[in-house]
């Protein structure tokens, strides 16, 4: 697909991934900026609707555009998506590579929203940010929480279930959303890094999240991981750990094993056998480490375009932030979770957005995010849990998934 676009050159070579965000967020358009795992460019989409419309992920007939999608979200039939009214490529250095408007009646609103945000000026700090610690009545209630969950694995309830809690930080102003996203970029370079603004909602999701749900690149090579297990990226003393020294405990192999089975299970439900599976192998996500497997499927060879689709319907909610098996798991979440999990754990990310070779999508899991509210955020981190599971020890960890996020809000 050759861009064409009806953007002036004075637009094109002016604006910046910042400027476009700032401008679309003052003209209340739904607006997304992501940037690929191991990759530099960063995309920008806005939906000049000013709405935010929900559809049936079906990946085939999809336009181009960025889904979100809640935790629940059965047969992924409720998914928010932006169209990509407007589409921006740009490097690591701000040049724009490709620019697209699809209004070709130009949109009179087109103007007034870049008008809105004319200088493409950076802010270089966040905000100020006040962490509200959890209470130790929080953590007990989760530690309680933990406890109940592992009783109902002895009874075999469920083998496996993810229990997720939040944090609250205030912010002395609104935060400068495009220099976190670049903050983000920086520290997390194998990570998909991503900002949505959603005005029906008054929301900014931002996170940074190491789990691919569903890739299909324009090959027709589609990608699904298994990831779970969860250590410090570094010792006690501050210095990394090399990955092939990283130990792992039974119960945190065992829980990243339930993941893979999970997928593979999914794939003989459809009778797909020809496949690749890579690892499980220790890789480092930020100030984390995790277990991961590789899959991947040449849907061409296999005559197989709808792959990506069914296999999102089949996967989403994975193992990995849900449980196994997958009912009875999200029952228990949804009778004892404090909190309404609303994106978080649902999956987000570019569909159809064309590259090089032509369009590809790639959808993550939506982990290691914040949810923006106005001057106040809120952080979301799980815990896979087992029968082999410890309370404060889960809590640790939900503490350091948190810290993601964190560590760069109090630079």
């Amino acid at each position: 697909m050759q861009f064409s676009t009806h953007l002036s050159s004075t637009v094109q070579t002016q604006q910046t991934s910042h400027s476009v965000w700032q401008a679309a967020v003052q003209a209340g358009y739904p607006a997304a900026i992501w940037r690929l795992p191991n990759r530099t460019d960063r995309e920008v989409i806005i939906d000049a609707s000013g709405h935010v419309s929900t559809v049936v992920m079906d990946l085939e007939e999809l336009p181009m555009g960025f889904a979100v999608s809640p935790f629940i979200n059965p047969e992924a039939e409720n998914t928010f998506f932006l169209k990509a009214d407007f589409y921006w490529r740009f490097d690591e250095n701000g040049t724009v590579l490709a620019a697209q408007n699809k209004l070709s009646d130009g949109h009179p609103a087109f103007e007034a929203l870049f008008r809105s945000e004319p200088s493409g000026s950076k802010n270089e700090t966040v905000s100020t940010v006040k962490v509200i610690e959890p209470s130790d009545n929080q953590q007990n209630n989760f530690e309680k929480n933990v406890a109940r969950a592992i009783r109902q694995i002895e009874r075999g309830t469920f083998r496996k279930v993810v229990l997720a809690r939040t944090k609250t930080v205030r912010f002395e102003e609104q935060p400068d959303i495009p220099t976190l996203f670049n903050r983000l970029c920086s520290a997390y370079p194998n990570a998909f890094v991503s900002a949505v603004y959603l005005p029906d909602l008054n929301q900014i999701w931002i996170g940074a999240t190491p789990e691919r749900l569903v890739s299909v690149d324009a090959r027709g090579i589609f990608k699904t991981v298994a990831l779970a297990g969860t250590q410090p990226a570094y010792d006690t003393e501050g210095r990394p750990k090399r990955t092939m020294d990283a130990p792992w405990t039974q119960k945190e192999i065992e829980e990243q094993a339930l993941v893979g089975r999970y997928i593979i299970g999914c794939f003989k439900k459809i009778r797909v056998r020809e496949y690749l599976e890579e690892g499980p192998r220790t890789v480092v996500a930020g100030n984390l480490m995790h277990l991961r497997s590789d899959y991947s499927v040449d849907t061409q060879v296999l005559n197989f375009p709808q792959l990506g689709t069914v296999m999102l319907r089949l996967l989403h909610p994975t193992s990995a932030v849900c449980g196994m098996p997958r009912e009875a798991a999200q029952e228990f979440i949804l009778d004892n979770e404090l909190h309404p999990r609303e994106f978080y754990s649902g999956f987000l990310g570019p569909v159809n957005v064309y590259q090089a070779e032509g369009p590809e999508t790639h959808l993550f899991v939506n982990l290691r995010c914040m949810k923006l509210e106005g001057q106040e955020g809120t952080l979301y981190a799980g815990a896979g849990l087992t029968e082999d599971s410890v309370p404060a020890k889960e809590w640790r960890e939900t503490e350091l998934k948190c810290d993601t996020l964190l560590s760069l809000l109090t630079k």
